[in-house]
């Protein structure tokens, strides 16, 4: 892919890129400079049933591959995405403005699920229970479902999808995928490599839009199972009208994070950890560590060396190959819109420590930058305290007692991570155990978990039963068929009758 030129942007149907004919595109910006560098195409239902309709074609062969021929193909997939691995982490640079090293994260993470995807004979397994009753046996096994789809986020163009399609396609089904509009180009090389592994034509399509694609998939009957990943009301909304046209649906939403801090925490670790959750990918990740709750004499301790660490952070282009720099927000929208609410935050009673609105970054004025900022004193009652930011903020809030901070947290009503910085384990366990989150992470400030266990979001960060990643992917891609047997001690061909 040049850097030069305007790219188009293809849909992948029957294992032909097609460049659809559509009325309607949608802008792919290089964050860093500001710069169109594609056009997405915003496909309708035409072009949805298209693609549904050839995935369902392609299903009646796929699903009776057997599973060692299904992941030699992801084995060989394994081995092109190591090859690529500094392109495609250099492509996610350019589309989303993330770093280098936050790139290969995500490309890292993503190449996990597929190695775990690589055990799938062994997680298809069934089971089976003789004499259930006399003569009587019983077997399960597991069978993949047909057409499924995945509706990807922006903000992070490797991982997300790579939550979903090695999953889907391992365990024998066809997939569709949807990406951001927003970042389509890493999705477009990650299967060109998935087609240059050996994948059959028709097994994994990609179609890109914006709400009349998604509605139009919810909407088809072809479709049996919906993984998506956005913001809240977005997931419950693909939630929603997921069952209501009969599908099976996992809706990974937003979060507010919590981070505690006690009194006797290595502050010194406590600081860079709490940077890295808060600023990392500049705040634009549902497992931002975007509250900092201060227990006790915790903020006399630790606001001085956060400031010095988070006051070294360097705003600028990532494009470049640089690992030391913050990037840029994905659009102007989204920066004006984190500006907005720190003003209301300082209109609200908020103390402003560092202020990243208006961050200068000469060598690219045109970027779509925004400095971290830190806001001391927030109060409950306030909307930066409630609405999910994704941007590169930390709110700081105080309390006397570790008690009143944890039902501070549990009446939220996003679920997704919670971490607490000390040195008691008794505290670390009492907490481990009260919080109400599906991922906690104790001295660890970003507690997402490895491919092998799920990512298990709570309440409003998260719809449905069966979470992405791990054995509840492997559940969620497939039905149980249950078979219980009984044969008849008689006819020709009993050897064992006895007279």
């Amino acid at each position: 892919m040049s850097n030069n030129k305007l790219l188009p942007v293809p849909n992948f149907i029957d294992g032909e890129w097609i460049v659809p004919e559509t009325a309607e595109t949608a802008p792919v910006y290089n964050p860093s400079t500001g710069q169109k560098i594609a056009e997405t195409p915003l496909c309708g239902a035409d072009h949805v049933d298209e693609s549904v309709r050839n995935a369902h074609e392609a299903f009646a062969d796929w699903s009776e591959t057997p599973p060692v021929e299904r992941i030699r193909i992801l084995f060989r997939y394994k081995l092109l995405l190591e090859d690529n691995f500094e392109a495609i982490a250099a492509l996610i640079t350019r589309e989303h403005g993330k770093n280098i090293v936050e790139a290969r994260g995500d490309i890292r993470r993503g190449i996990e699920v597929v190695e775990y995807a690589c055990s799938i004979p062994e997680l298809l397994k069934g089971e089976v229970l003789e004499n259930v009753a006399r003569g009587i046996d019983c077997e399960m096994v597991k069978q993949p479902l047909g057409v499924c789809v995945g509706i990807c986020p922006y903000n992070f163009p490797a991982l997300a999808a790579m939550w979903m399609y090695p999953m889907a396609i391992g365990t024998g089904n066809t997939f569709i995928f949807k990406p951001s509009e927003k970042v389509p180009l890493t999705a477009i090389r990650l299967i060109e490599l998935l087609q240059e592994a050996g994948l059959p034509p028709g097994v994994l399509n990609i179609i890109h839009g914006g709400r009349e694609c998604v509605d139009a998939l919810l909407e088809h009957p072809l479709v049996r199972a919906v993984s998506f990943v956005g913001s809240s009301p977005i997931a419950k909304y693909v939630y929603e009208k997921g069952i209501q046209n009969g599908k099976r649906v996992q809706s990974a939403g937003g979060a507010k994070n919590y981070v505690f801090v006690l009194p006797d925490a290595d502050m010194a670790n406590t600081a860079g950890g709490l940077n890295d959750a808060a600023f990392g990918c500049a705040g634009q990740r549902c497992m931002a560590g975007s509250t900092a709750v201060l227990i006790g004499k915790a903020a006399d301790r630790l606001i001085n060396p956060l400031s010095e660490i988070v006051s070294k952070i360097q705003v600028g282009p990532t494009d470049r190959g640089s690992g030391g720099t913050m990037g840029a927000v994905i659009s102007p929208a989204h920066r004006d819109r984190v500006g907005q609410l720190l003003e209301r935050s300082v209109r609200d009673g908020a103390e402003l420590l560092i202020d990243g609105r208006g961050v200068d970054v000469p060598e690219e004025p045109n970027g779509f930058y925004m400095g971290p900022s830190i806001l001391d004193r927030v109060e409950s009652g306030m909307e930066i305290a409630r609405e999910e930011v994704f941007g590169p903020v930390l709110n700081l809030m105080r309390f006397d007692d570790l008690e009143a901070a944890i039902d501070l947290a549990n009446n939220t009503p996003f679920g997704n991570g919670a971490c607490i910085y000390t040195q008691s384990g008794s505290a670390a366990r009492e907490f481990k155990h009260r919080i109400k989150a599906g991922m906690v992470g104790i001295n660890v400030g970003v507690p997402a978990p490895l491919a092998y266990f799920p990512f298990s979001g709570w309440d409003y960060s998260f719809f449905g039963d069966l979470h992405l990643q791990g054995r509840e992917s492997v559940l969620f891609y497939t039905r149980h068929k249950v078979t219980t047997s009984r044969w008849f001690k008689h006819g020709e061909g009993d050897i064992w009758h006895k007279d």
